[in-house]
């Protein structure tokens, strides 16, 4: 095997992480990975995978492969990467029974922690996912521009350096433009302020909306996906994703588009409101609310409607919040610590999404009042 890790050298903590061992220059390339040094499925032996159900995914079968070269000891070409892997994890797959034939020592538990390993660490690639020797030490930083490059020329992976390292600095590079939710549930970590944090949030038509037909017709043909609920078979939400937007020049926040599509349609009380909004899009380019309405007494009153929802996701965050800072006991150290803090992460990047949009419709319905 070859494997080029230039200009770092490793150090492992609690925290596996990459420092740099000499001074690295903006464009120097950090790390470089052939692809013969990558465990991908189709490193899987004839035996085992004879023995595989076609249902069962990469995550299993590259798990099936880190389990089969532990069994292999120090004989395995991969031995120096696989055991600086972290300890078990948890996460629950039922493959583990069809390769029981040849991986005789292998329990459950052992085959869960091998697919968490995956599941965590795992790159997507030309071959659907691959485990990059030490490239999965190397921390998430939402902020930097460094990613692992795949060059399928060179047959290799890479990571370019986006700024200047000093000797005994940790080295870093993105996992992805990822929220707090998804570092939490694929990761297993959060970060205090993640400037790629969002919010999902749902508004409903009233059922005794007597408009309400029309409106989820409306909504539907110009492309504003609505949700029958599971609770309420008469009524219908809709899902919006708020994150902050800035353009490269600071510009460009705002409130999503079909959120506030959505916000006009309901506050409509007539057909004929619905087949103005209609004709609107029809002589713009399909999409709903791209102008301000006519009458701004109905742009102030969708307005509030958003307001009001929007306040209430306020308080119950707030009341989630404060629930977290009550608890103060020993067993709050170790574990549960970690665990309180990621989500207290997690609730607040969602509240600050919330809180940025909240000052915009307060703002908008404001200046529409005063210049009313």
């Amino acid at each position: 095997m070859s494997l080029s890790l230039s200009c770092i050298w490793i150090l492992f903590f609690e925290c596996r992480s990459l420092f740099a061992s000499k001074a690295i220059q903006t464009g120097d390339c950090i790390m470089k990975v052939p692809y013969n040094v990558q465990l991908t499925p189709d490193d899987l032996s004839p035996k085992i995978k004879s023995l595989l159900a076609d249902e069962i995914g990469n995550i299993s079968k590259l798990a099936t492969i880190i389990l089969f070269e532990q069994s292999k000891g120090q004989d395995s070409q991969w031995a120096p990467y696989i055991g600086c892997l972290p300890q078990p994890g948890e996460i629950h797959s039922t493959a583990v029974r069809h390769c029981s034939e040849v991986l005789e020592n292998t329990t459950l538990k052992d085959f869960m922690h091998a697919c968490a390993l995956v599941g965590s660490r795992a790159w997507g690639s030309s071959k659907g996912l691959s485990l990059i020797p030490f490239a999965d030490f190397l921390n998430h930083e939402g902020i930097t521009e460094a990613i692992v490059l795949s060059d399928e020329d060179r047959q290799l992976s890479e990571v370019i350096a986006d700024r200047n390292y000093a000797p005994g600095e940790e080295v870093v590079i993105r996992y992805g433009r990822f929220s707090n939710a998804t570092l939490l549930l694929d990761f297993g970590f959060t970060l205090p302020y993640n400037i790629h944090d969002q919010v999902q949030i749902e508004m409903k038509i009233p059922s005794h909306d007597p408009l309400c037909q029309m409106k989820l017709e409306l909504m539907q043909r110009h492309h504003l996906r609505t949700v029958k609920d599971v609770s309420d078979f008469n009524s219908f939400r809709n899902p919006f994703t708020i994150k902050e937007v800035k353009s490269a020049t600071g510009k460009g926040k705002g409130i999503p588009q079909s959120l506030r599509a959505f916000a006009r349609v309901l506050c409509c009380t007539s057909i004929q409101e619905l087949n103005e909004l209609a004709m609107e899009a029809v002589q713009n380019d399909g999409r709903l609310a791209r102008r301000p309405l006519r009458i701004c007494s109905k742009e102030i009153e969708a307005h509030k409607i958003l307001l009001s929802h929007i306040t209430q996701l306020i308080e119950e965050y707030n009341v989630s919040l404060e629930s977290l800072e009550t608890v103060n006991t020993p067993s709050m150290y170790g574990r549960f610590a970690l665990r309180k803090q990621m989500a207290r992460d997690l609730l607040t990047g969602r509240e600050e999404e919330v809180l940025h949009v909240y000052k915009l419709v307060t703002l908008f319905a404001i200046n529409s009042s005063i210049f009313n």
